[in-house]
């Protein structure tokens, strides 16, 4: 479902790009991709049994979008809290993933870019495999 007009500053190669890792990590069972800044989003894909169209698609993870947004000002915080925490360092934030009845959603962040992706019931360790190759993309590398 990549489009040519974008909301946010990806391109259209970046979209691309981003769509082909999460696929080739998760498969059949990816439901959605969207990329978000503070300000914006767009939805580079979605499978094709989940909404009737484009716009429905844009209206229905618009809300997910605003509650995954809070990220960009959480990171920091979840980065200094884990580094003050007493005997152990439990590292920089990673990745976030929301584990919903029939589902998950991941969300990854670099910088100002982030990523949500949506997928059916699976194994967790897929989602590891899809992050590093969104983050290496999102970092331009």
């Amino acid at each position: 479902m990549t489009t040519e007009s974008f909301e946010t500053a990806v391109g259209a190669d970046m979209a691309d790009s981003l769509v082909s890792a999460t696929r080739t990590s998760l498969g059949d069972t990816l439901r959605s991709v969207v990329y978000f800044s503070p300000s914006a989003f767009d939805v580079l894909y979605v499978r094709q049994d989940l909404y009737a169209s484009g716009d429905v698609a844009r209206e229905a993870k618009a809300q997910l979008v605003d509650l995954e947004q809070v990220g960009f000002a959480e990171r920091p915080v979840r980065t200094a809290l884990a580094h003050r925490e007493t005997g152990s360092d439990i590292g920089p934030y990673s990745f976030t993933v929301r584990f919903h009845e029939n589902g998950f959603v991941v969300r990854v962040l670099e910088d100002d870019a982030g990523v949500l992706f949506t997928a059916d019931r699976m194994d967790v360790s897929a989602f590891k495999e899809a992050v590093s190759a969104i983050r290496g993309l999102l970092r331009g590398e």
